[in-house]
């Protein structure tokens, strides 16, 4: 095997972890960028429109994933990821010269559905790169991407107050933009099947056979466990993904540019350690038993039930912060392992499709969560409702147990 082909799978994580990077940064900068934004634009004073704000994202992500993952697994990856960035940084970019609450809301609609379509090509992609012990560390190390830009994205508010938070969504924009010319130049399609394109087909034919994967998939059991193993945690998922800051500046009585930063930090850096260990140990258990990605998800999952009493609970500095660190770590472990998970139940062929049913699944539950959240804040009552998000991942764990028997390493037809 030549030296490139062994270290290319390895330069294609390197090149979409920083594409990963954008794609959380862009969409975390508006958690945390709230105060500064709300001097300008006064409807975000109230976070039940903040939550709505946030919500419209999450549902257009949600609702276009499945369709973003049926294009990816029919047509080139490459050019989706690109265009997927290219899109969404411009949005970014537009974003900075707003002025009134209804121009971010449709641009907020519009960056849902450019970056719905990055996730499931990407994930694909490596995952057709990494076919042998690799899988789920290049996935690991690929998601330690999204988890250092939300990190970052809890800067927004810090860099809002020195400059301004115009400013601060145009040079992301414009960083996004440049990097996808250069993605043109040096990524590579690597898709493992053929789809037959020697006969000309109608419209009609092409989208029955593009949806033919939907029809397979959800007539597979398996798959709809892993549907609601992959929804049920993105409950408290997003919840802290876009309420932390918001807990702990309420909870720890700090400015939002110190909480912001602290939440979203404490948490991605945990889940960026989580990945990494998750990872090694997913590969290294598999190898041994069929079920070990399993397993190690279930310890993922199991980390995070302590760690949202602590949040929801605690008042003071140290819990919360030990909640946080525990529920990254947690959460990190398990969702390396969700696309691994899915390599060995579903073929190649329709691994996307899978991954952006189930990105719909999680992410309707998040933007539901997330627009819940912002009345509970409104009602006081955002801590107690933490807490009580931990029942659905005991209830996930339990049919993850009892009901995924996978019956290989990676399934090929």
């Amino acid at each position: 095997m030549s030296v490139e082909k062994r270290t290319y799978p390895w330069a294609v994580v390197a090149m979409l972890w920083f594409v990963a990077l954008l794609n959380y940064l862009d969409r975390q900068m508006l958690a945390t960028m709230k105060p500064s934004m709300m001097e300008d634009i006064s409807e975000l004073v109230s976070a039940a429109n903040f939550g709505r704000l946030m919500a419209v994202f999450l549902w257009i992500y949600a609702f276009m994933s499945p369709l973003s993952g049926v294009i990816a697994d029919r047509l080139n990856r490459k050019w989706l990821i690109i265009g997927s960035l290219f899109v969404w940084s411009a949005v970014t970019l537009l974003m900075g010269y707003s002025t009134t609450f209804n121009q971010l809301y449709i641009l907020r609609g519009i960056m849902g559905v450019s970056e719905a379509f990055y996730i499931p090509a990407a994930l694909a992609l490596i995952a057709d790169y990494h076919q042998g012990k690799t899988r789920s560390l290049a996935i690991g190390i690929h998601t330690t991407g999204i988890y250092l830009g939300q990190a970052l994205g809890g800067f927004g508010a810090t860099i809002a107050s020195n400059f301004s938070w115009q400013l601060t969504f145009q040079s992301f924009g414009v960083v996004g933009m440049v990097y996808a010319l250069f993605l043109i130049l040096f990524l590579k399609e690597n898709k493992t099947y053929t789809i037959d394109k020697s006969e000309k087909l109608s419209i009609k034919q092409e989208f029955n056979a593009a949806f033919k994967g939907l029809g397979i998939l959800l007539g597979n059991i398996s798959f709809w466990v892993l549907l609601f193993y992959f929804s049920a945690p993105s409950l408290p998922g997003w919840a802290t993904k876009n309420w932390a800051p918001t807990l702990f500046s309420d909870t720890l009585k700090l400015d939002m540019a110190q909480a912001g930063p602290l939440a979203t930090i404490t948490i991605a850096m945990a889940s960026f350690a989580g990945v990494l260990i998750g990872g090694l140990l997913s590969d290294h258990w598999v190898q041994k038993n069929l079920k070990g990605r399993i397993y190690t998800g279930v310890i993922g999952l199991a980390l995070t039930i302590p760690a949202l009493f602590l949040l929801g609970f605690g008042t003071a500095f140290t819990p919360v912060l030990c909640g946080a660190l525990c529920f990254g770590l947690g959460f990190g472990i398990f969702d390396v392992n969700n696309m691994p998970i899915l390599c060995q139940f579903v073929s190649p062929r329709y691994r996307a499709t899978g991954y952006g049913l189930m990105n719909l699944a999680g992410i309707s539950a998040g933007a539901f969560i997330t627009n819940f959240l912002g009345k509970s804040i409104d009602a006081g009552h955002l801590g107690r409702d933490f807490v009580l998000l931990s029942g659905v991942v005991v209830v996930a764990i339990i049919f993850q147990l009892t009901l995924l028997k996978p019956k290989t390493i990676n399934k090929t037809d």
